[in-house]
């Protein structure tokens, strides 16, 4: 589906939708509670991501039902044997499951699609082989053989700190088992993120409900940046996500003038698309670092945020591990998503300072994270027509 957006300033208000990041964990997490749980979300609204989460679950024999308002999990100890895990296009789902479901079964088969083919996991079965978990292929699709063995889980910290969190997970199926971080953390907030769900379910719940989503929000916050007026609720400012920082950065770009101001995004690099078209309405010219690894992302993400910038009339300039974004007045034109939700996102915004209207293309991307999104921009007075 292609998508084109006429240039509209946004007016009214946004609930933000509940955190993909939270509703992961926390359906793992539910799995191993001693009762069932229910994860209070709006079910009609579902993000492939956390479907495929859920379905992989179902394959190992936990039940899943969703109900109208939430996600309730059961556990089980009777789990399935030889299942098939559907990842889907979610990196985080394969992350997550991999450890997880090779502890609970000695064969398992793994497959998936689209871009999450080609995403690296090389660094996480290199941990999982030394753990006793064998792999017909070191790409998807494969089949495993093994139970997962206790021990020191020694992970890198510079590739995904979703290897990490998987291993988190599912240490509680293991004894005596820790995981030991030998590279320097990026992504931090995200470990965090699993911790602060991990001490949630400690006090094994019958409910819990996810913080709602910095990072879904921020294409809003920046779209007041640039000239509309949306009322953002919902959000919580003592929050561990570390993309709340989008409030920080875009106040830098306020006050700043006529200089170079550079971002870090090591922690925070989903924010890098929206923030690239803040930029380039900024009066600094900016410096994005420290996000090499968004070149594993759904896209090349350093290289389709360039593109993205440049076919509206921006000016974007790749660099080894970022991104420098002169100032510029966008003007419109056709943008190739490279089926990346974040570019579909950051995109729209940018339509709203455009002259000529933005055609997204593959567009419905957007259904990874945020199915409603462009119904959310049509209702706050955007005019989006699918082509």
């Amino acid at each position: 589906m292609d998508v084109k957006i006429t240039p509209q300033t946004l007016c009214g208000t946004v609930n933000a939708i509940p955190s993909k990041s939270f509703i992961h964990r926390m359906l793992i997490c539910a799995a191993l509670n001693v009762k069932p749980c229910k994860i209070i979300t709006d079910t009609k609204n579902l993000s492939e991501d956390i479907l495929a989460t859920a379905d992989c679950l179902s394959a190992l024999g936990i039940g899943i039902k969703y109900e109208e308002d939430g996600i309730l999990v059961i556990p089980t100890k009777n789990y399935l044997k030889n299942p098939t895990l559907d990842c889907r296009e979610s990196a985080s789902t394969l992350r997550f499951m991999l450890p997880f479901a090779t502890a609970i079964e000695n064969k398992t088969n793994f497959t998936g699609s689209g871009s999450l083919l080609e995403r690296p996991i090389t660094e996480l079965l290199s941990v999982l082989k030394k753990h006793g978990v064998k792999f017909s292929s070191d790409t998807l699709p494969f089949s495993t053989k093994g139970k997962l063995k206790n021990g020191v889980f020694e992970v890198p910290g510079n590739i995904s700190s979703q290897y990490i969190s998987g291993l988190m997970m599912t240490l509680p199926l293991l004894k005596n088992s820790t995981v030991s971080i030998t590279t320097k953390l990026e992504s931090a907030p995200y470990v965090e993120i699993t911790k602060y769900v991990m001490k949630l379910f400690e006090s094994q719940p019958s409910e819990v409900v996810p913080e709602a989503d910095w990072s879904n929000a921020a294409p809003f916050y920046v779209a007041n940046f640039l000239g509309s007026d949306i009322n953002i609720n919902g959000l919580s400012f003592g929050s561990v996500q570390g993309d709340k920082k989008i409030i920080e950065y875009l106040s830098f770009f306020n006050t700043l003038k006529n200089q170079t101001f550079t971002i870090n995004l090591s922690d925070t690099p989903d924010l890098l698309p929206v923030l690239a078209v803040a930029a380039s309405a900024a009066n600094v010219k900016t410096i994005f670092c420290g996000a090499k690894r968004l070149r594993l992302k759904e896209s090349d993400r350093l290289k389709s945020v360039c593109n993205m910038i440049n076919a509206l009339g921006g000016n974007a300039e790749e660099t080894v591990d970022g991104l420098i974004i002169k100032p510029s007045s966008l003007v419109g034109g056709t943008v190739d998503s490279f089926n990346d939700h974040r570019i579909v996102m950051a995109a729209t915004v940018a339509a709203t300072i455009c002259t000529e209207p933005v055609v997204i293309t593959n567009a419905d991307a957007i259904n990874k994270s945020y199915p409603n999104f462009f119904d959310e921009i049509n209702r706050l007075g955007g005019k989006t027509d699918a082509i």
